[in-house]
């Protein structure tokens, strides 16, 4: 019998392994676009909107603010910032995301983020209708399935009205 390939684990996969939290490694297309790597838009079978993305916005009050919504929304800025006690907030510039995160663009993950800098987490509260969402692993193209509850408990995260 032949053995199965192991796939390395990510530094997000071990977070998880220490705080013992169910997930299942999961792995999705990418394309070149440009100069970044990138999710490619086919999914397989999965249904878009359980697969979420993380985005990295700053305010003034807070400095960096995580929001984690489905990738087929867009992130409503005004009520992330009065989520977070911010008058207004926006996006890091892509230039700036790599030393705000550590992650590229494509790569970042609510897990990873938190467990480094405890930057605030504010998940779409979508996810908590649902059983399982996907998050990116820290790698572009990698991604776990995990309940958003145990993820919450984690990263300290808060359920909130994100959409826009």
């Amino acid at each position: 019998m032949g053995k199965k390939k192991k796939v390395k684990k990510t530094l997000v996969e071990q977070i998880l392994d220490k705080h013992q939290v169910n997930y299942e490694q999961t792995e999705f297309p990418t394309k070149q676009e440009g100069d970044v790597q990138q999710l490619d838009v086919n999914h397989g079978d999965i249904d878009e909107h359980l697969i979420y993305k993380t985005l990295v916005l700053t305010g003034p009050t807070t400095g960096p603010v995580v929001g984690v919504v489905p990738v087929d929304w867009h992130l409503d800025e005004k009520k992330l910032a009065k989520e977070s006690g911010n008058k207004k907030v926006s996006m890091v510039p892509l230039t700036d995301l790599l030393k705000t995160t550590g992650y590229e663009h494509g790569a970042n993950t609510p897990i990873g983020i938190y467990e480094k800098f405890k930057y605030p987490i504010y998940i779409d509260q979508e996810a908590t209708t649902v059983p399982e969402i996907y998050v990116s692993s820290g790698k572009i193209g990698r991604s776990i399935k995990i309940n958003a509850a145990d993820m919450a408990s984690v990263v300290n995260g808060k359920f909130v009205d994100l959409k826009r």
